[in-house]
């Protein structure tokens, strides 16, 4: 069962008693130990099925309404191809400028809006804490697809499930991860960073000083009892790296565009840098990458950046199934 309840939304002719069901997905603070098992348990299984026959019906006459307030190409993108792969219909929102909400709309009242039209819905928004504003206004699941500098729930899970079925399927434990890039502003890495710290881990952070973990992330992530560095170098770290989860440098987060360019080519993964690295070892990244991860070291078999991209989708999948009472 989830960890921290939220309100339920329990639309007709489901099952009420599935654990996930109704239930928003905001941050992964909401998440247990056992329930990352049961997520990555059931996107296991949509891995196997889709590897068997692609797509299936389990969530035929279901409409999922993807709103996203901000660019996105891989997000948008595996949430639909979700969806679809389930049998279900999107309403695909990406356009935001030329909708209600450019005529001066609040969020409540578009999130309230296409519920009525949709199932489930999906929102990435600029604005921290927007996808909770959206939750509050709901009767119906929300998952939070990004919400400013803030969490980047679905993207934490993914990135769990890929070291989860790289490195031996449940091999968490025991693993040093480090961290590299924009550690500021990256909500992918603040939102991984709590949730690996419900394994016995070890965690580095390789970053320029203006962009450092925020201290917040580092103090609940040290209120979990585990161990944490922070390295000027990525020579110091890498030796001892089973997971190098790599950050591109947002342009767009910073105020003062010279801050950036002091910063933008602070790091580059090529492969002479990656001779230091263990052999038994990844390379993840979020994407988009620009200039951080060389596109000659695409070829070794540490990469596996794009392999996480496909493993968004098979956790997408188990959410959706999830909040909708079919998992």
């Amino acid at each position: 069962m989830p960890t921290q309840s939220q309100s339920p939304h329990l639309p007709f002719g489901e099952n009420k008693n599935a654990p996930w069901y109704g239930k928003d997905i905001l941050s992964v603070k909401q998440f247990s130990r056992d329930d990352l098992d049961y997520v990555f348990g059931v996107a296991h299984e949509m891995r196997g099925m889709v590897e068997r026959v692609g797509t299936f019906d389990l969530l035929k006459g279901k409409i999922l309404a993807n709103l996203f307030y901000e660019p996105s190409t891989r997000t948008s993108s595996s949430f639909i191809a979700a969806m679809e792969r389930l049998g279900g219909s999107v309403i695909s929102i990406n356009e935001v400028k030329y909708s209600s909400v450019s005529k001066g709309e609040s969020l409540p009242d578009t999130i309230r809006t296409l519920e009525c039209y949709a199932d489930v819905m999906v929102l990435r928004h600029p604005e921290t804490g927007s996808a909770a504003i959206a939750a509050k206004a709901a009767r119906k699941p929300v998952i939070n697809a990004g919400d400013g500098v803030g969490e980047h729930p679905t993207q934490a899970l993914l990135d769990a499930f890929t070291i989860f079925e790289e490195l031996g399927v449940g091999r968490i434990d025991g693993l040093t991860i480090t961290m590299l890039g924009d550690l500021k502003y990256g909500r992918t890495v603040h939102s991984l960073a709590r949730l690996l710290s419900m394994y016995d881990v070890k965690l580095n952070y390789v970053s320029p000083d203006i962009l450092k973990m925020p201290k917040e992330v580092m103090d609940e992530v040290a209120e979990k009892g585990i161990s944490q560095k922070e390295f000027g170098s990525l020579e110091e770290a890498l030796p001892e790296t089973d997971v190098l989860y790599v950050t591109r440098v947002q342009k767009e987060r910073f105020e003062d565009p010279a801050d950036y360019e002091k910063v933008k080519g602070a790091y580059v993964i090529d492969p002479q840098i990656m001779k230091a690295a263990k052999q038994e070892m990844i390379v993840m990244h979020p994407l988009p990458r620009v200039t951080e991860i060389s596109m000659d070291f695409d070829d070794d078999p540490r990469a596996a950046y794009f392999r996480q991209m496909e493993y968004g989708l098979y956790v997408r999948m188990a959410l959706l199934a999830m909040v909708l009472g079919k998992a």
